[in-house]
C-alpha cells in the first residue's frame, strides 16, 4: 500500500496537469530559496559594513574615513560618502547650473536621499518573488488537489466502486498536492518577514550615516543626536 502512495506515484500516475502543477510549485520553491539565501548573504554582508561605518568619525580626515569603510564595490556606506563628497564639490565650484538656486543643505540631502533610495531599490529586489510565492502557492497547490480528486472519483466511478481501498489511494495521492503548496508556501512567507526586518535594520544604520554625512558636509563636523554638545570634527581631505 505504502509504494503505491507518496510523491512518486502522484507523478507517475498524474496527467499533464498534475505534472505542470508539480512543476511549477517545484520552481517556485527553487526560486524563493534562491531569493532567501542570497539576500541572506547580502544582508550579512550589509551589517558587517555597518560595524565599520561606526568607526568611521574615529578617523582624522574623511580619506582615512573612506579606508576604514571597505572597498567601495558593493558598499552603500562607502559610496554614500563618495556621493556626498562628490555632491559638495560639484555644487561650491561649478556656476550657471539650476541646482545653483538649491543651497548646498538641499543640495547635499537631495543627492544623498537618491542614493539612499537607490540603494533601497536595491535591497528590495527579490522580495516580491516571495510575496507572490508565499501568497499563491497554496492556492497552486489547491488547485491540484481539486484537479486530482476530480480524477479520482471520475476513477472510482469507472470502477462501480467505492470501497476504502479505492479511495484512500487517488483522494491522499490528490491532497499530497495541498501539502505541498503548503511547504512551498511557508519557507517563503517566513523568509519574506525576516528579509523585511533585516532590510529595516540595515536602512535605519545607513540613514543614520546619511544624517551625520550630511551635518559634516554642511557644518563640517558630525552633529550627534544628543545635539551639539559631542561634535566630532574631520577634516575634509580626501
Amino acid at each position: 500500500m505504502e509504494s503505491q502512495l507518496g510523491l512518486l506515484n502522484v507523478w507517475s500516475q498524474g496527467d499533464l496537469v498534475t505534472k505542470a502543477v508539480f512543476l511549477l510549485l517545484l520552481a517556485m520553491s527553487l526560486a524563493s530559496w534562491m531569493v532567501i539565501i542570497i539576500k541572506t548573504l547580502d544582508l550579512m554582508k550589509y551589517k558587517r559594513l555597518a560595524s565599520r561605518a561606526q568607526d568611521f568619525w574615529h578617523n582624522p580626515d574623511f580619506a582615512s574615513g573612506l579606508k576604514q569603510l571597505g572597498p567601495d564595490a558593493d558598499n552603500p556606506f562607502h559610496q554614500l560618502a563618495i556621493e556626498g563628497r562628490e555632491a559638495t564639490s560639484h555644487h561650491r565650484n561649478t556656476q550657471a547650473h539650476l541646482h545653483d538656486t538649491l543651497d548646498v543643505s538641499d543640495w547635499v540631502t537631495r543627492c544623498l536621499r537618491n542614493n539612499l533610495d537607490e540603494f533601497t531599490a536595491k535591497m528590495q529586489s527579490g522580495l516580491a518573488v516571495l510575496a507572490s510565492v508565499g501568497s499563491t502557492a497554496p492556492f497552486v497547490g489547491l488547485f491540484g488537489t481539486v484537479w486530482g480528486i476530480y480524477h479520482a472519483l471520475l476513477g472510482i466511478g469507472a470502477a462501480g466502486q467505492a470501497t476504502i481501498d479505492k479511495v484512500a489511494g487517488p483522494i491522499g495521492e490528490a491532497l499530497i498536492m495541498t501539502a505541498l503548496g503548503l511547504a512551498v508556501a511557508i519557507p517563503a512567507v517566513l523568509g519574506y518577514n525576516a528579509l523585511v526586518r533585516g532590510n529595516k535594520s540595515v536602512l535605519s544604520k545607513l540613514n543614520r550615516f546619511a544624517h551625520d554625512l550630511h551635518a559634516y558636509f554642511v557644518t563640517g563636523a558630525r552633529v550627534s543626536t544628543s545635539g551639539v554638545a559631542n561634535v566630532v570634527p574631520m577634516k575634509k581631505g580626501g
